[in-house]
């Protein structure tokens, strides 16, 4: 056993521990905390938390120490803010970059209305959960201080989901959206679907009272919920990307709409069912741009049958391999952007080279961001304001919404 000073966090939200056996991984520990343990392939699994921080709290939640849905309840939350907010600067910094934060929102607990949960059928009946940390163990949940009530009430039902379509050696994937209408979910990896099957899951669905419930791709009820974004109410897809948090989704739109309120025609690229299209709309024209074809379906729908928006129209376009152009960019008075993590660096460039004066850059990871706003402000566009967005609560996950102007 070795002693250890933890000396900041890694942006996974690990400790990095300094000793005399060098330098190592700790999860769940905090800066200035002295330690007790073994490392092992560069991590310290058991530490002993000699010198606690002021900064630790007891976590509420039960399976904490086990599950990998969350990795800082046992930091004070004005800690993980600050820390969270740390992490963005320190990557802009990295990039050479600096923007001030005009606000950080944080998501209250239990109000995760989108999750992505795994499912394995045991001799017993059936577990459903998130993974442990680094693991394909899964921690069945009884409580989750994350998830919105409805999906934590709905975890017995998707056990039983679980345990009539899984096989012994497959995991389901569950993304479950709690909703207006009510509970969606959609399972991927189950069994080939059959009549008997497809009677039971039915059976399941009309007793939990699922708005939908999706096996493979494969309608087993009837229904379409919807979402509702500005004026418009959504009938997007089934396992559709959403935004994690309603009030987080507000926050984000909030400050894009901030950006980009002088602008009457506006790029939305990577604009999903129309997270940011659709209240946009009430006061410009919207050319959305996504590579998925349901999404901009489901969008298109949406404002056909709406009244009082402007004019949107679509496109299926890979943005990664045929980025938009800057003569076709010249048309827009602003762009709003939300790509993946991975980043936007192909469309970034072309951006640069654009005469565009307003940007609206949503990212979820800090660091391919980065990267991506130093393309930018080589092609001449300043960093402004900056809005920080924690849907993510107790992860290292953080977004951020941020104003680019052309110099």
């Amino acid at each position: 056993m070795s002693l250890w000073q933890i000396e900041r966090l890694g942006r996974r939200g690990d400790g990095v521990a300094l000793g005399d056996a060098g330098k190592a991984l700790a999860p769940l520990t905090l800066p200035g905390e002295e330690i007790e343990g073994t490392a092992s392939d560069g991590v310290i699994a058991a530490a002993r938390i000699l010198t606690p921080s002021p900064e630790r709290v007891r976590p509420a939640c039960r399976h904490y120490r086990s599950c990998g849905g969350c990795s800082l309840m046992h930091g004070a939350d004005g800690f993980v803010t600050a820390w969270k907010e740390q992490v963005v600067t320190t990557a802009l910094a990295a990039q050479g970059l600096s923007a001030s934060i005009c606000a950080t929102h944080v998501s209250p607990p239990r109000s995760r209305r989108r999750a992505v949960l795994s499912g394995r059928r045991t001799k017993k009946g059936a577990q459903i959960g998130f993974h442990m940390k680094a693991s394909n163990v899964i921690v069945d949940l009884t409580d989750c201080h994350v998830l919105d009530p409805r999906i934590q009430t709905a975890l017995p039902l998707l056990r039983e989901i679980v345990r009539i379509g899984a096989s012994r050696s497959a995991e389901l994937s569950l993304t479950v959206i709690a909703g207006p209408a009510g509970l969606d979910v959609a399972v991927r990896g189950g069994k080939t679907m059959d009549s008997m099957l497809f009677q039971d899951l039915a059976a399941l669905a009309e007793r939990g009272d699922l708005a939908r419930l999706d096996w493979d791709g494969q309608p087993v009820t009837r229904r379409t919920p919807y979402l509702q974004m500005g004026a418009a109410r959504v009938p997007y897809p089934a396992g559709a990307f959403l935004q994690a948090t309603i009030d987080g989704e507000a926050a984000l739109q909030q400050a894009v709409a901030k950006i980009t309120a002088p602008a009457k025609r506006i790029a939305d690229l990577f604009s999903g069912c129309g997270t940011f299209t659709l209240p946009l709309a009430a006061g410009a024209d919207i050319h959305a741009v996504e590579g998925l074809a349901a999404p901009l379906e489901a969008l298109d729908r949406a404002w056909r049958g709406s009244t009082g928006l402007r004019r949107i129209t679509t496109e299926i376009r890979d943005l990664a391999r045929n980025p938009l152009l800057p003569d076709e960019l010249a048309r827009f008075d602003a762009i709003v952007i939300d790509p993946p993590r991975s980043g936007a660096e192909a469309q970034c460039r072309q951006i640069a080279q654009s005469s565009v004066e307003h940007i609206a850059f949503v990212a979820c990871d800090p660091v391919s961001f980065a990267r991506d706003a130093r393309i930018l402000a080589d092609g001449g566009y300043r960093l402004n304001r900056l809005w920080i967005v924690d849907q993510f609560r107790w992860s290292p996950h953080v977004e951020t919404v941020t104003e680019f102007l052309r110099n």
